[in-house]
Order: structure tokens, then C-alpha cells, then sequence
């Protein structure tokens, strides 16, 4: 059991590792907003660890055969939420919620962002299934003992994010308002070339490929 657990620790670290949109997202919370708010928008990548990890556990084969007959629709229907989700990191201003004691508030928007981004991204829930099985826990029983591993993931996820989160806050006071602003516009744009490639890549197979969307 403590094995399992210990495994499933470094698989929540292993899984938020990759830097992909929602690194992004909290690298772009993190300066912007500091540690708190980068936290946040951590925690909502933690909870889709998880649910990624349940599922992994539970309904491995379900999963997989669902991405089989519906890959091309979520490959397009993830790469506009990515996309939108970019423009709308871009776009916005991130000192407009700033206090006037130079602090700031603290939004759910970021907590749910990153749950929508997560749960866009097809590929990250396959790289939960690919950590379970390289450390042998595609096997654990389908019950309430699998519980302490999935917790394990959890903890795993919020650890990592915690420390990333606290270690970019700590380059706020090194950078310029108008060099956090433009950062906050790169990293949108960089999640928006995300989506257009996740979008482009399922188009490009129904233009020229003639691949049914369904």
C-alpha cells in the first residue's frame, strides 16, 4: 500500500510536469497575480489530475475506446476551448482586479479556467494512463482501496504546483508592469497557437482526409 501510495505521488508530480496550456496558465497567474492566484489556478489542474486518475483506475478501457470513435470531434471541440480560453488570457488585464494596497483579489475564474483547459486537452489524460502503467498501477483493485493512490496523484499535483507557483511569484518584484502585461499577452498567445494546432490538426483530416467527425 505504501509503495502504491509513494507511486502515485510521483505520478501527480510527473503528470503536471510537461509544460503545456495549463503551465501556462499558472506561470501567467503566478507573475501576474502572485502566488496565491497561481496556486489557485494549480489546484484546478490538481482536481482534473485526479478525475484523470479515477478514470485511469476505473475505466481505462471505456475511456480509451471513447477517444477511438470520437478523436477527430475532440480534437476540434478542445482546440476552440483552448483558443478561446487563450484569446481571453491575452486579452485581459491582469492588474484590473488589483487593490488599491497594490495587492490582489483573488478570482474563482482562475480555479475554473484551469478546469476547463485541463479537461479540453485529450492528451493529458493520456498521459495519466501512460504513468500508471509504467509504474504498475493500471492493475490496483477497482475499489475503495485504490482511494490513498488517487489521494497520492492529488497531493503529488498540488505539491508541484504549489512550488512552481511560489518560485515565479518570487520574480514579480524583478519585472515592470508593462513587462508582466506583455508576458500576460505572450503566454495567451502561445495557449491560442495550442488550440489552433489541436483545431487545425482535426480539420486538416476531415478537408483532406475526409474523415467523418463522428
Amino acid at each position: 500500500m505504501f509503495l502504491n501510495i509513494l507511486k502515485g505521488f510521483i505520478v501527480g508530480i510527473c503528470a503536471s510536469a510537461p509544460v503545456g496550456p495549463i503551465a501556462i496558465l499558472v506561470v501567467q497567474k503566478s507573475l501576474s497575480k502572485g502566488h496565491k492566484a497561481g496556486f489557485v489556478a494549480g489546484m484546478g489542474a490538481c482536481v482534473v489530475d485526479t478525475i484523470f486518475s479515477i478514470i485511469a483506475i476505473f475505466a481505462l478501457a471505456f475511456v480509451q475506446q471513447f477517444f477511438d470513435d470520437y478523436e477527430l470531434l475532440i480534437s476540434i471541440v478542445g482546440g476552440l476551448i483552448v483558443c478561446i480560453l487563450g484569446f481571453s488570457m491575452s486579452l485581459s488585464d491582469p492588474f484590473r482586479k488589483m487593490r488599491a494596497d497594490g495587492k490582489y483579489k483573488i478570482s474563482a475564474t482562475d480555479f475554473v479556467q484551469a478546469i476547463v483547459m485541463g479537461l479540453s486537452n485529450p492528451g493529458a489524460i493520456f498521459v495519466i494512463f501512460a504513468l500508471f502503467a509504467f509504474f504498475g498501477l493500471g492493475d490496483s483493485p477497482n475499489d475503495w482501496r485504490v482511494a490513498p493512490t488517487v489521494l497520492a496523484v492529488s497531493a503529488g499535483s498540488a505539491v508541484y504546483w504549489f512550488f512552481l507557483s511560489w518560485s515565479l511569484s518570487k520574480f514579480r518584484n524583478k519585472f515592470k508592469m508593462n513587462t508582466i502585461l506583455w508576458i500576460s499577452r505572450v503566454t495567451g498567445a502561445i495557449v491560442v497557437v495550442i488550440g489552433l494546432a489541436l483545431l487545425g490538426q482535426g480539420l486538416f483530416r476531415i478537408i483532406f482526409h475526409g474523415e467523418p467527425l463522428i
